[in-house]
């Protein structure tokens, strides 16, 4: 096992007896899987023949954090290759399977005229972690978002999610405080 996924699999913090506990339940739910990492792995758009395996990939990472996914591959083609595109995919594809995807969504900011990009989900098949397949689908981003003149790379994070935390810092992204309450109002 690499170190890297090591650490992503094993974060513990010292609680005050002195034990160790796990510092975010999600991540210790990850197997021990650890797959040879594919000799290449090219991240590019997604395509329509994809929209089975990202749907797939959502429902995992739905799962994950506790939800349950209302994505179907007919939504996603809507979303994605409809009149009206409302999202962009990048996928991580081996030649034989998809093993990572990331969801960008524009965002703006009105007050200072700035587009914006958010990395709305980021996921890489367990087994896959650790080998720098999130790094690249990040890279791919941050490059999709300056083509398309955009001023920043937005991406959240759960609170207790301190392995995601590590993991965007890592990439440079510069943590800010949640200000505000977000409300919202169903439309149908």
């Amino acid at each position: 096992m690499s170190t890297s996924r090591r650490q992503a699999a094993l974060l513990y913090q010292t609680a005050p007896d002195g034990t160790k506990e796990p510092e975010d339940a999600a991540m210790t739910e990850d197997t021990e899987i650890t797959l040879p990492r594919p000799s290449v792995v090219n991240i590019r758009v997604a395509k329509p023949r994809d929209l089975p395996e990202l749907n797939e990939m959502m429902s995992l990472l739905a799962a994950f954090h506790g939800d349950a996914s209302a994505m179907t591959p007919e939504k996603l083609e809507r979303d994605l290759f409809g009149p009206l595109p409302w999202i962009q995919a990048l996928v991580a594809d081996t030649g034989d399977e998809l093993i990572g995807y990331a969801i960008l969504v524009p965002l703006y900011r009105a007050q200072e005229a700035k587009r914006g990009m958010d990395l709305h989900h980021l996921f890489v098949r367990d087994g896959h972690r650790g080998h720098g397949i999130g790094q690249h689908l990040v890279s791919r981003a941050r490059d999709c978002a300056r083509a398309q003149g955009c001023d920043y790379l937005s991406v959240s994070a759960a609170t207790g999610n301190f392995a995601a935390h590590r993991f965007y810092e890592q990439m440079d992204f510069i943590p800010r405080p949640v200000t505000g309450m977000r409300f919202l109002q169903p439309l149908a």
